[in-house]
Formats: structure tokens, C-alpha cells, sequence
């Protein structure tokens, strides 16, 4: 039973109309919050007809808690809900960071590289460098 005390009548699944009696919000309404809570997505019926399941209105019923008696805002019943479990992080997150992070690295790197080139440039243009001097072989002796 939801924390608020709502009944559910036991069954696998409620069609929109029946989540909404439950609930206590139109129609429209749940669809709305499908857009905006990630751990509510009811699957369709052959029919194209929302088919939810029990846990799915139990997080409606919590959803509806803390956006209607506590006051929540969209935004503050999301981070609510991630804090406690019961809605995923957004994607964008982790995967922002790792990409600032493999960027913050890959330009480091590139430095490195401009600057090894950089210096190899300056070695392969000075005649008096070792490295660009001809060095005798064992090879050249024998011709």
C-alpha cells in the first residue's frame, strides 16, 4: 500500500483511466509526468493503450505526494525521488563529466605533442645538432 494510505485494487495492470481515479489527477496529467519522471513508463497494449503496473502507480501515488501535499516543485519531486532510489539520475550527467574529463586529458596530450613536434622540428633544422649528423657505420668502412 502507498504511503498515503490510497488503496490499489490488486491487479497486474490499470489502464490510464483506472491509474488516474487512483491517483486522484486526469488523464492528461499522467502523461505529463511520464515526460518528466523517468521511472514511470508504462508499456502499450497491442492497441496503443497505456498499460501500468502496480509499481508503476505506486510511484504515481508518490509522485502526486510530493508535488501536491508536500509542495515539491517538478524539478524538486525529481531530485526527491533520485536521492531516495526511486528515480534514475539523468543520463546527461556522468556522461557529461567523463567527457569533460577525456576532453581535459586529450588536450593536455595534444600539448605534449605540439611540443615534441616542436622540438623535433628545431633539432631536424639545426646542422650542428647531433642527432642530424651523419654517423659512421661499420658498413661505410668496407666501401
Amino acid at each position: 500500500m502507498p504511503e498515503d494510505g490510497t488503496a490499489v485494487p490488486l491487479k497486474l495492470y490499470y489502464r490510464i483511466g483506472e491509474v488516474a481515479d487512483i491517483v486522484g489527477v486526469e488523464p492528461h496529467v499522467l502523461r505529463y509526468w511520464e515526460t518528466e519522471f523517468r521511472s514511470v513508463r508504462p508499456q502499450k497494449s497491442r492497441s496503443g493503450q497505456r498499460v501500468y503496473s502496480r509499481r508503476d502507480v505506486d510511484k504515481l501515488i508518490r509522485v502526486r505526494d510530493l508535488l501536491y501535499a508536500q509542495g515539491f516543485t517538478i524539478a524538486g519531486a525529481r531530485k526527491k525521488l533520485q536521492q531516495s532510489g526511486h528515480e534514475p539520475s539523468p543520463t546527461g550527467e556522468p556522461a557529461l563529466l567523463a567527457a569533460q574529463g577525456i576532453r581535459e586529458s586529450l588536450l593536455l596530450l595534444r600539448e605534449d605533442v605540439v611540443a615534441s613536434i616542436q622540438r623535433l622540428s628545431s633539432i631536424a633544422s639545426d646542422p650542428e645538432h647531433p642527432l642530424t649528423q651523419e654517423i659512421d657505420t661499420p658498413d661505410d668502412d668496407l666501401a
